[in-house]
């Protein structure tokens, strides 16, 4: 499975980003091109614990195996709800400026050994879980505008 900890796949989430235009419409949902840009950069943020989110959730996702499913196994759904502090720069977000941010982002990913240790939906995480949930969530929201 595709994860943020191995260069290549995360080199490749990058270069897709910067294929982005300001005329990039989405497939699905409701995410300008910019704004989407501003909620990977806000999620990545989250989970190197550098942006507090709080966790409204149903309790069956924390449990492990739901975890693992939803994290490994199942697609990410379109259109899945989004912790208001992930959607807050949305409106206002400038494409190339967010896609700076990503790049930054990413590259420190690399180096990353700071992670949080839990996600406001899925709670306890691994590494490996973050690995995994911040390529496919960076990947789905990159397809969602044709990258």
């Amino acid at each position: 499975m595709p994860t943020i900890w191995n260069d290549v796949d995360r080199a490749d989430l990058v270069r897709r980003a910067w294929t982005l235009t300001p005329t990039a419409t989405a497939r699905w949902g409701r995410f300008s091109v910019g704004g989407m840009m501003a909620h990977l950069n806000d999620a990545t943020r989250m989970a190197t614990a550098d942006l507090d989110v709080p966790g409204k959730a149903p309790a069956f996702l924390k449990w492990a195996a739901v975890r693992y499913l939803m994290i490994h196994v199942l697609p990410m759904p379109k259109s899945a709800p989004t912790a208001p502090a992930l959607l807050a720069r949305t409106s206002s977000a400038d494409l190339e400026q967010e896609q700076q941010s990503f790049q930054t982002l990413f590259d420190a990913l690399g180096r990353c050994e700071k992670l949080a240790p839990s996600h406001p939906a899925f709670g306890a995480m691994t590494r490996d879980d973050w690995g995994a949930l911040i390529h496919k969530h960076t990947d789905h929201h990159l397809r969602q505008f044709g990258a």
